[in-house]
């Protein structure tokens, strides 16, 4: 009887192919609840710097706004631009607005985050609509 020198390698597969399908499961899971209709762009935007932290502000209508899961108005938005702001390195923000909403929403918003030295910022899209 001989040793067998080889490695049986179908339960890393097995295993490889589980992770996938979980992955692949749950990652849709981890989009944003907020329903927006955001408008549409021709192509995807450059990558996304990875080294960095980003944040993100959602407009749902004229003067009401989402930081992360937490509804606020824009008084209760100040204090949060303005500890940002103050940050070393303060975070990339992604606005998020729907496609029906004024465009001076955003603009104001982007004045904001202006006055808090909040200077780089991404609007998000929805691609391929």
């Amino acid at each position: 009887m001989s040793a067998i020198s080889e490695l049986n390698v179908t339960p890393l597969i097995d295993l490889a192919f589980s992770l996938l399908i979980i992955f692949m499961i749950t990652t849709p899971l981890l989009e944003h609840t907020i329903p927006l209709d955001l408008p549409s762009q021709e192509s995807p935007s450059g990558a996304l710097q990875e080294d960095r932290r980003h944040e993100q502000i959602s407009i749902i209508g004229p003067g009401e706004y989402y930081w992360k899961e937490q509804r606020l108005n824009r008084e209760e938005l100040l204090p949060v631009l303005r500890e940002l702001g103050g940050q070393i390195t303060p975070p990339i923000l992604h606005i998020r607005a729907d496609r029906q909403l004024p465009y001076q929403e955003i603009v104001t918003l982007m004045d904001l985050l202006g006055q808090h030295n909040l200077t780089e910022i991404s609007l998000d899209t929805a691609v391929g609509n």
